[in-house]
């Protein structure tokens, strides 16, 4: 088998880290052909020494002309690029057999979309690529004759559950092959006991001090609030062409099952591991085959018992909206995104309350928007509205002191 050239998008990311760990169990299978980081360009450079791709994509081109000075000075020939059309040449190319698609947030989508327009092997982990673009996302899946394979846990859990039939093809009627339900874990986050009138006061150092995953400080802020689960919820609605009533969110604090898919006969599968996105992306990466991820296996005598509760809408104010937006149009989806990442952006930097999040978000909502999405410009400009809004929300609550 010829090796697979491999173009990392957030490569500094804890996904990007597990991914390029995957990839150096596997120096027959995997090549890397470009990495990509938007800030952390001293982590990156360290990358490149190590896997001396072809290209590296940074945000500026001030940070790309002193990157591409340490890189000749130690005489690797890495050529670095920069901005949305570095990172897009670098998911395009024609060389590319692969798109790890680990960006955060709407800033992935643009390249995302033109991996899966380039006919790449998309490995998703950019869930704000289908809650921003939706169908439009799919379509240029379809049409192009991309990929798309499911990096999040929950996700990949899914897939790995599935028929037979339908992981080959990856399109057609799921529910008319014998599932019934989608059921869709998580952990309910640092803040799960917590007495909800404390949830005001918790601050970003408690919010991203997630229980069992190691991940981003966005990231673990939406699991915090849930509001990851109601972008999963979203996604799965997406890649599963799934009715929000046909998917259900679980509780499971211990993060041992990832995801069930239960059938018209009684059957429930489940996909079960350790809390390690090595799993899922080994699995994306060389499937159907299966190889070594570095994951330890499951040791079932460790595991003194596994708990599942339904979701506090109360406690979990954000997960509400994301089913709620999911129920009504794409416009409300792209525009619940934008306004999260902007919510979740000030509570961080310490302006906002880690309760005001929701706050916003709802605000946002219930603002709406008068475009309607026919392209990816109108998905664009709704998110830029949401942005807009969710800046002003905040401000207005900074002020107030809310």
């Amino acid at each position: 088998m010829p090796l697979q050239q491999v173009t990392i998008l957030g490569a500094t990311g804890s996904i990007g880290v597990s991914t390029l760990d995957v990839v150096q169990r596997h120096p027959e299978r995997f090549s890397v052909f470009a990495l990509s980081s938007h800030s952390r360009v001293e982590k990156l450079y360290h990358q490149i020494l190590a896997f001396r791709p072809r290209y590296a994509v940074v945000a500026t081109a001030e940070q790309a002309q002193q990157l591409q000075q340490q890189l000749k000075a130690a005489q690797c020939d890495t050529e670095v690029l920069s901005g949305p059309e570095g990172l897009v040449a670098v998911s395009s190319a024609a060389e590319v057999d692969q798109v790890m698609a680990a960006i955060v947030g709407a800033a992935g989508l643009l390249p995302t979309l033109a991996a899966a327009q380039a006919g790449k092997r998309v490995l998703l982990a950019n869930k704000e690529s289908l809650v921003s673009a939706g169908k439009l996302f799919m379509d240029a899946v379809r049409d192009h004759g991309a990929e798309l394979l499911p990096i999040d846990s929950e996700h990949n859990a899914i897939f790995q559950c599935l028929p037979a039939q339908w992981q080959a093809q990856q399109q057609g009627k799921l529910f008319e092959r014998g599932v019934s339900k989608i059921l869709l874990t998580g952990s309910g986050g640092p803040f799960r006991e917590t007495p909800i009138a404390e949830l005001a006061g918790k601050t970003p150092a408690q919010a991203v001090a997630h229980p069992n995953w190691s991940m981003g400080q966005k990231i673990s802020v939406d699991s915090a609030t849930m509001m990851n689960k109601g972008l999963e919820f979203i996604e799965a609605c997406r890649l599963f062409d799934a009715r929000p009533d046909q998917i259900e969110v679980v509780i499971h604090p211990q993060s041992v099952i990832h995801s069930m898919v239960q059938y018209s006969d009684g059957s429930v599968l489940a996909q079960l591991g350790q809390p390690d996105m090595r799993t899922p992306i080994a699995h994306a990466m060389m499937f159907p085959e299966r190889g070594q991820s570095g994951v330890e296996p499951l040791n079932f005598a460790d595991i003194a018992k596994l708990d599942f509760l339904p979701p506090d809408f109360d406690r979990y104010p954000c997960l509400r909206l994301a089913i709620e937006a999911c129920q009504q149009d794409q416009e409300s989806c792209t525009l619940l995104n934008a306004a999260n990442e902007i919510s979740v952006e000030r509570f961080l930097a310490g302006q906002i309350r880690f309760t005001d999040i929701a706050a916003v978000n709802g605000e946002v909502m219930a603002a709406g928007s008068d475009i309607r999405i026919a392209n990816l410009e109108d998905v664009l400009a709704i998110d830029q509205q949401g942005r807009q809004l969710a800046a002003q929300f905040c401000a207005q609550r900074q002020r107030e002191g809310v």
